[in-house]
């Protein structure tokens, strides 16, 4: 930090295992995740290369070299494993991933159908050499899942061998943990978060409100993922209680100084 200031949240430090940023990279140049990384890499915790979008990336291997520099991991997104499980091609995944010394892998059925005791299967065979995050959700916003079996199904691909589940919500934040309306469903949430460690759990919440809303909820250090490279360091602020959203959730109003201030202020007020 340039400066200090006082009575801020206590923030985790890289390698993090909650207050995570997984950010979504949709096509960024070499340029630009040079600078990208120089100006925000201490808030990257994993990036993802969305979707398919490493299939058709020019440059592509030093543009990972970059990342790689910065000491910030990266992996493929759940939809290009899903078009190689459809083509039955898993094991050219693998091959695909140890190609570009990539760590970690997705393992997501938000598109295609796959069964949850293949998917379980899934991560038990590629958690043998990945650190994987298995994303639960569908990307249909009209395919409503019971939190009973949002738990269920987190707790199995956790024993199976997953590092994070990522709760879905697609880029747009309109499916999975929210309502079409970007809305949280709050109490999907909070079933989940009552019967699994919310350190577990990776939120995707691409809106500010959402991220919000989650900051809010759980804390500075709740794992919150498709952050745009642009709100990194927004993101951060709102984290730390540095923008008004969250100027006061993270200051107690018990605080001795505190205290003295709104009494100065109402009594130079009283005296107006």
């Amino acid at each position: 930090m340039a400066f200090k200031l006082n009575h801020l949240p206590k923030r985790t430090e890289k390698p993090r295992e909650k207050g995570m940023a997984l950010v979504l990279d949709k096509g960024l140049s070499v340029r630009e995740v040079e600078d990208f990384c120089r100006s925000c890499s201490n808030y990257i915790d994993i990036v993802k290369l969305g979707w398919g979008t490493s299939y058709v990336t020019q440059n592509l291997e030093e543009k990972l070299a970059v990342y790689s520099n910065a000491n910030i991991p990266v992996y493929f997104g759940g939809t290009l494993f899903e078009a190689y499980v459809l083509r039955d091609q898993l094991d050219a995944y693998m091959e695909l991933l140890d190609r570009f010394n990539i760590e970690h892998a997705e393992v997501s059925n938000g598109t295609i159908w796959l069964s949850d005791q293949r998917k379980v299967e899934i991560i038990q065979k590629m958690s043998k050499h990945f650190t994987i995050l298995s994303e639960i959700g569908s990307k249909n916003p009209n395919d409503i899942i019971p939190p009973y079996k949002w738990v269920k199904m987190i707790e199995r691909e956790l024993d199976a061998g997953a590092w994070k589940i990522i709760c879905e919500a697609r880029e747009s934040g309109t499916v999975g943990v929210f309502r079409p309306n970007g809305e949280v469903r709050s109490g999907l949430i909070d079933e989940i978060a009552d019967q699994v460690p919310v350190e577990n759990l990776i939120f995707e919440a691409p809106q500010k409100a959402q991220q919000v809303w989650f900051i809010r909820k759980f804390g500075s250090n709740v794992n919150l993922g498709n952050v745009q490279p642009s709100e990194v360091i927004p993101v951060e602020t709102l984290r730390l209680g540095l923008r008004s959203d969250t100027l006061f959730d993270f200051y107690s109003l018990d605080d001795e100084e505190m205290s003295q201030l709104y009494a100065d202020s109402e009594d130079s007020e009283s005296k107006e």
